[in-house]
């Protein structure tokens, strides 16, 4: 399984949205939320969620709708369909407009967590077109290449790697050891001190003004994070 896999929920119905929670937080993975297509979107633009749990009927907008408005700005985050509807119909439209799994309602806790490490397995192996956008960063994890506001990055190595699971996350804190061990692995025995080694490496080659860094924040007491845009 990913270490830290962040699974969206797009469900208007409350029980349901926080049962599918339960589940799939059980497993160890990260949740976020939202009961309509409006704010659903807007956490897939600003977060990159690793998978996307998906309700066909949604109050402002259905899920047909939402699935194709991600495929069409170039996301390729999983995608699990739920629906009340068995409809051959229904299954062929969520497969046509992106989705990479469809669940009829009601449906088994061990059935869904399943098809999501299914779907998680398949689409995060290698060669799978995983591209992160933050803050006019793109980051190609198949390709292995960055860029700045269409200007391709000379990352190397670590730097790379470092960059794209800070962008992965904008706006959330990670400390230096956590750093150390999704970037680096279990089993590095280098001083964490690294971390900062190459944050500095990277802030050279991102920052326009290394010193007062735009992308790449210190917080004080924790450790990085990439900062979410202003828009």
């Amino acid at each position: 399984m990913l270490t830290a896999t962040t699974v969206l929920i797009v469900e208007d119905d409350t029980s349901l949205l926080e049962t599918v929670k339960i589940y799939i937080e059980r497993e160890r993975m990260h949740c976020l939320t939202a009961n309509n297509g409006t704010d659903g979107m807007a956490i897939v633009q600003r977060c990159c969620p690793d998978l996307v749990v998906l309700d066909i009927m949604l109050p402002d907008f259905n899920g047909f709708e939402l699935c194709q408005a991600v495929r069409s700005n170039q996301c390729f985050v999983p995608i699990l369909m739920l629906t009340a509807r068995a409809q051959e119909s229904d299954r062929i439209q969520g497969l046509t407009v992106g989705a990479d799994d469809y669940l009829t309602k009601p449906f088994s806790a061990k059935e869904l967590i399943a098809r999501i490490k299914s779907l998680l397995r398949r689409a995060y192996q290698k060669g799978y077109c995983d591209v992160k956008h933050a803050r006019g960063v793109v980051i190609d994890c198949e390709s292995r290449q960055a860029y700045l506001n269409g200007e391709l990055l000379e990352l190397r190595g670590k730097e790379f790697d470092l960059l794209a699971q800070l962008a992965k996350h904008p706006g959330r804190a990670y400390t230096r050891e956590e750093l150390l061990e999704r970037v680096w692995g279990y089993d590095f025995e280098g001083d964490v001190r690294i971390v900062d080694v190459y944050i500095r490496k990277l802030r050279e080659r991102i920052e326009f003004n290394s010193p007062h860094p735009e992308y790449i924040q210190t917080v004080w007491g924790v450790g990085y994070r990439f900062k979410i845009s202003d828009v």
